[in-house]
């Protein structure tokens, strides 16, 4: 993996990204890492960045003016509200350029600096290993392995669950 870009940075998503995040979120590669079908409509992506609850975290990494990567932090309610769910994903032509840990490291500090959140969950399929080894880095666990997950290509796949829990 090379080291991120001089020109790489981190912001807070803003509404005018809907264009961007849409055909980021439509190709193969990120849609492949998640639940998201094929085919949705781009304005899905503006909608859904306009009701945006205030305890959900969404920033994106540009490069050289480029959205590359979207990640989030989306808080749980209630007696669950030390927790959150992260998303994340990398641009199918930038992977492997340190974009998914600089966008986890922001994420993480996030939580630990600014939001009192200590359990951060994720579920990654379980043949995504460049991701895995990433959020190991990161301090996650796996804490289960949910089998017949979600159909992806035709096929039901596995996702582990893994957390990453602050003292």
């Amino acid at each position: 993996m090379t080291a991120p870009s001089a020109e790489l940075s981190i912001r807070a998503a803003c509404i005018g990204d809907w264009e961007a995040l849409a055909a980021l979120r439509d190709l193969p590669g990120v849609r492949a890492g998640t639940l998201r079908l094929p085919f949705a409509p781009p304005e899905q992506t503006r909608k859904w960045l306009e009701n945006l609850a205030e305890t959900d975290t969404i920033i994106v990494a540009e490069l050289e003016g480029r959205i590359v990567g979207i990640a989030g932090l989306h808080r749980h309610k209630g007696r669950r509200q030390h927790a959150a769910e992260l998303g994340m994903s990398v641009h199918d032509d930038y992977r492997r350029r340190g974009i998914g840990k600089a966008l986890l490291n922001e994420l993480v500090d996030a939580a630990d600096r600014w939001l009192g959140i200590s359990r951060v969950e994720l579920t990654v399929f379980t043949d995504n290993e460049a991701a895995i080894a990433l959020y190991r880095q990161a301090g996650f666990v796996k804490e289960g392995v949910l089998k017949s997950y979600a159909l992806r290509d035709g096929v039901l796949a596995d996702v582990l669950a893994m957390a990453r829990l602050r003292a």
